[in-house]
């Protein structure tokens, strides 16, 4: 369902200047970061750029899309920083990747086009990983691509959905396989949209953040497991930057995944089958992204201790971290291979052959990595 609203920006009051505002902006500064087709900022400054933005393009329209829980929290914060005369639509959207398919764009793509989007169009992207995905997919192709920003109001979404411009749906259970990658004219990050998270979504977007120092920068990896849960510190606000200029590097080397960015599928193998097939089984809960992702990094760690040398302390602290998490996961052989069915439609297959992306160590990948079908079941015996 789509459901489309006037802006009525007189209603919106300053959450930010109330007194039940959490205060996230770090002590250190967040430097923004330029790249060659576009930029991340961060915190207050975030609203310049986007003002400044808006005055020089003058969009004949601003659309925001949200989900019901953005348009709750986090839509009035946003609109009283937006200086415009130009019109402004809010189109909401269901949330959950249940809904991250073509139906939902070709409903806002019908509502866009009834409400006079042009060439001129902006399309501000607010949300989580499902938003951005979805919207920056709806923006590069509508009237053959229109200018968005994405301003992420998740951690996940602040630490991989909106950097790096991959935008995308899923078809069925497979997920990502439509799309494009075309960044946004920026991302904006400001941690503030943080405040109304449950623990459980800080979790999710966490993983995220543990898997860069896995591939990426051991020490991160430490600084991450000494963190623990003390999500609104501003330790975790540094870290929430840390990990953005780590993924952002390795897009930067590699901006169509031929190479280096293949990294940052570690744990996605797995991660992203047993994602689809929670989702659409009738026996397990369905899990969140960075859930499914954890598991992932887990049995993909044990994939990498039998065949890239990975060593057993490395192992042992990576399962301990994730064990930790407390999650009950259970499949039968049968649940299994219908999995391994699932990995068989993975993007960075080759010649029908899955390839996992493994370690060596904490902080180094090897790419295109084979293994046999009967260690990827045996893995799941850990669990």
């Amino acid at each position: 369902m789509i459901n489309h609203y006037a802006s009525k920006k007189q209603e919106i009051s300053r959450f930010r200047e109330s007194d039940i505002a959490i205060k996230l902006i770090s002590l250190f500064i967040m430097k923004s970061i330029l790249n060659s087709n576009y930029s991340i900022h961060f915190q207050e400054e975030t609203y310049l750029h986007l003002n400044k933005f808006i005055a020089s393009k003058q969009p004949s329209c601003i659309f925001i899309l949200v989900d019901e829980n953005t348009m709750d929290h986090c839509y009035p914060l946003l609109l009283p920083y937006i200086e415009t005369v130009a019109r402004i639509e809010i189109i909401e959207v269901e949330s959950g990747e249940e809904h991250k398919n073509i139906a939902t764009c070709s409903g806002v793509w019908s509502a866009m086009i009834e409400l006079g989007c042009d060439r001129n169009s902006l399309l501000i992207n607010l949300g989580g990983g499902v938003i951005t995905d979805l919207g920056g997919f709806i923006a590069s192709t509508i009237k053959r691509g229109i200018s968005f920003i994405h301003i992420p109001t998740t951690v996940l979404g602040m630490v991989d959905a909106a950097i790096g411009g991959k935008n995308g749906v899923d078809i069925g259970q497979l997920k990502n396989q439509i799309g494009v990658v075309n960044p946004p004219e920026m991302t904006l990050i400001d941690t503030n949209y943080l405040v109304s998270l449950e623990k459980k979504q800080w979790i999710n977007g966490s993983i995220e953040m543990f898997k860069h120092g896995l591939i990426a920068d051991r020490e991160y990896w430490n600084d991450m497991i000494q963190t623990g849960d003390d999500y609104l510190s501003e330790k975790f606000t540094s870290l929430i930057y840390q990990s953005i200029v780590i993924k952002d590097h390795i897009v930067k080397s590699d901006p169509f995944e031929k190479g280096p960015r293949k990294s940052l599928n570690y744990g996605h193998t797995i991660g992203h089958a047993i994602e689809s097939f929670c989702l659409s089984s009738k026996n397990h809960e369905p899990l969140l992204h960075g859930e499914a992702i954890a598991v992932g990094l887990f049995l993909e760690s044990y994939l990498s201790y039998v065949h890239t040398g990975l060593n057993k302390n490395d192992f042992d602290q990576i399962a301990s971290w994730y064990h930790q998490l407390g999650f009950q996961l259970e499949f039968t052989l049968t649940e299994i291979e219908e999995m391994l069915e699932l990995m068989s439609h993975d993007k960075k297959n080759v010649n029908g052959e899955i390839r996992f992306v493994l370690l060596p160590s904490i902080g180094f990948f090897v790419t295109d990595q084979t293994v046999p079908v009967e260690d990827v079941i045996k893995s799941f015996s850990l669990l």
